[in-house]
């Protein structure tokens, strides 16, 4: 997200014998550009009342024209990575008469010590960076440079859940007021919600990279991950990468092959629809699918699932479908998933993965548990939330103590 403008003016003693800002000056005006902004939001005091200081780890300065004394300069700031002791910004330096692009330029630092030891970054500072104009109810935070909306409620063991396709974070409403006892982290993924859409950079080890960033950020070290047909195979792939950190995995509605031919082509169908058409034609061709009969006689929950499909971007949308068209197969890691606690949940009337797939999938898992959820189809937690909440607050109250 973007912080405050800053102007700032070119001064003769900060230019060369022929008249241009130099490369030192340049480092100097994007520092005190960034101190400014500090001093409109948390002060300038930020790091040292916290006992941190930010140090310089690596800078890129791209220069794209030349400045003369008397221009003033716009700097804009960004943060596209908040980690648990680093961040980066990306500054932008234009003209203010002409809006010509002066120079691009970002930064990374790591937070020390007196010692010179990394430690965390200060709360006021992620909070401050991360703050969105108009959005003063929705928390969101930046990582690898794309603004996330996050729903965070509550205290105790982190459960992540991450939501399904073409849908939002909005899908575990229930779960996210009611799992009391348990810090609940609800994220849009990039691309739907109110999650800034990029028009490429989606697959599932992004998106599981964005939700360790996002962890990260929050301070979480290990959590229960709770995944909902796309959230399940971002569940792969963040338990590939991340095993260490999960306390316990939930499985909802989803399926551990890859594609099929037939599948791969019918993805890139939607997407060309919906490149064409907009969320709707994937609003109108998907809802019939999604509920169990009964439950999509439901107006309020078709309607809210409609909602959420039409929110989200086209460019999320077909990414999305890109990501899942490509998905590895996780299949071979189901046997190794030995002594991880696993909880398969599946709606009884699911037409998108049936009850016997999710069976054979519980089967593979060594020690892992079935439920399945009577009354649901593909989206236990708005058709039967009331049950669904039980049912992971059964399964969480299960495992070790951290």
């Amino acid at each position: 997200m973007s912080s405050p403008e800053i102007d700032l003016t070119v001064y003769p003693d900060e230019c060369d014998a022929f008249g241009h800002l130099n490369q030192a000056s340049f480092l100097s005006l994007f520092e005190r550009a960034r101190w400014e902004m500090l001093a409109q939001g948390p002060g300038m005091d930020v790091f040292t009342r916290s006992g941190v200081w930010p140090a310089v780890r690596k800078t890129v300065i791209d220069y794209h024209a030349a400045a003369f004394p008397g221009d003033v300069l716009r700097f804009q700031q960004a943060l596209t990575h908040h980690g648990r002791t680093s961040f980066t910004m990306r500054q932008t330096a234009r003209r203010l008469r002409d809006d010509t692009l002066i120079a691009t330029a970002e930064f990374v630092f790591v937070c020390i010590d007196r010692q010179g030891k990394p430690v965390p970054v200060p709360t006021d500072v992620g909070g401050f960076m991360n703050a969105r104009t108009g959005s003063a109810d929705v928390r969101r935070v930046t990582v690898n440079g794309v603004s996330l909306a996050v729903d965070v409620a509550g205290e105790g063991p982190a459960v992540l859940l991450i939501h399904g396709y073409p849908l939002d974070r909005t899908l575990w409403r229930h779960q996210v007021d009611h799992l009391v006892g348990y810090r609940r982290i609800a994220p849009d993924l990039r691309g739907m919600g109110l999650s800034d859409a990029p028009d490429l950079g989606y697959s599932m080890t992004t998106y599981a990279d964005d939700l360790a960033a996002l962890l990260d950020s929050l301070g979480v070290d290990d959590v229960v991950v709770v995944g909902l047909s796309l959230g399940g195979y971002i569940a792969f792939e963040f338990v590939r990468r991340w095993r260490r950190r999960v306390r316990g995995l939930v499985l909802m509605d989803t399926r551990a092959e890859a594609d099929s031919a037939d599948a791969r082509r019918a993805r890139d169908s939607a997407a060309a629809a919906v490149r064409d058409g907009g969320p709707a034609t994937i609003a109108d061709a998907m809802l019939p699918k999604l509920f169990a009969q009964e439950s999509l006689k439901e107006a309020p929950s078709a309607e809210e699932v409609r909602r959420m499909i039409l929110g989200s971007p086209a460019a999320g949308l077909s990414g999305a479908l890109a990501a899942m068209r490509d998905r590895p197969d996780s299949t071979p890691l189901l046997p190794t998933l030995g002594g991880l606690p696993v909880l398969v949940v599946v709606g009884e009337e699911d037409r998108v993965t049936v009850p016997d797939a999710a069976r054979a999938m519980a089967e593979a898992i060594p020690g892992a548990r079935l439920h399945v959820v009577p009354g649901a189809g593909h989206l236990p937690p708005i058709e039967q939330p009331a049950a669904t909440t039980r049912l992971l607050a059964e399964f969480l109250s299960s495992l070790p103590a951290k």
